[in-house]
């Protein structure tokens, strides 16, 4: 995915490339140092969620391959439901190609927000502990 990336930025002038043997070294023009400089509370906030995350999503993974699932209280099983919520998450996201900018900038936004709720739920839950 990121060498298109690059590519386009490439060929938009906002990244120039230098060609060292067999790997492609590349650095931003002045426009692209512009834009940057323009966007950069954006790209930052935009950066910190997907670490956010990407770190979220690793933690969970570790969990799943280790199968350290919570039980649910009640009943002393294993969260179907929560399980199948994530393997959804997990296609929804699944997509033939490459994102276009609009929409990974929307993705972006709605796992965000769906982070932001799911914390939501934890706060509450340690609030009532």
């Amino acid at each position: 995915m990121i060498y298109p990336a690059l590519t386009y930025l490439e060929e938009i002038g906002l990244a120039s490339v230098e060609i060292e043997g067999t790997k492609k070294r590349y650095s931003l023009t002045e426009a692209g140092h512009n834009q940057h400089e323009q966007n950069r509370e954006t790209a930052a906030r935009i950066l910190s969620d997907l670490e956010r995350i990407g770190a979220q999503m690793e933690q969970a993974r570790q969990a799943m391959e280790s199968g350290q699932v919570s039980e649910d209280s009640e009943t002393g099983t294993a969260s179907e439901p929560l399980e199948t919520a994530r393997r959804e998450l997990r296609r929804a996201q699944r997509k033939d190609g490459h994102y276009t900018a609009d929409e990974a900038r929307r993705v972006v936004e709605i796992l965000s927000r769906a982070a932001a709720e799911i914390r939501q739920v934890f706060a509450a839950t340690e609030d009532l502990a």
